[in-house]
């Protein structure tokens, strides 16, 4: 009975590190992204390959605005004067264009996964 009470503070531990270790990640890179006058600033954001992206849109037109990404595989309403949180990647190095649905001929940009 005494052997098994040495183990259970050990097994009871190392249950703990199992459950934990599998949602403990490093924090994802956070991005800003801004709408203003119906275009994304900046246009160009540059971020590293291989990592998750959190990407914070905040629009600060009084419209709505839609973040869109065919390469990126999002899409994403963000109201007039709200914000958004967007997760994209691990990515592959490469190009990946963005546009704004409701204002297509002014609101582009893309990510650069270097």
């Amino acid at each position: 009975m005494r052997t098994q009470r040495c183990f259970f503070p050990i097994l009871l531990l190392a249950a703990s590190v199992l459950l934990l270790g599998g949602t403990a990640r490093a924090a994802d890179t956070e991005v800003p992204l801004v709408i203003k006058n119906h275009r994304f600033e900046p246009v160009e954001l540059k971020v590293a390959a291989g990592q998750r992206i959190k990407l914070v849109v905040h629009n600060q037109d009084s419209t709505p605005e839609e973040f869109e990404s065919h390469s990126l595989n999002r899409e994403k309403v963000i109201p007039g004067g709200g914000k958004a949180t967007i997760f994209i990647g691990p990515l592959k190095p490469g190009r990946y264009d963005f546009f704004g649905e409701y204002h297509e001929a002014t609101a582009k940009g893309v990510v650069l996964a270097e």
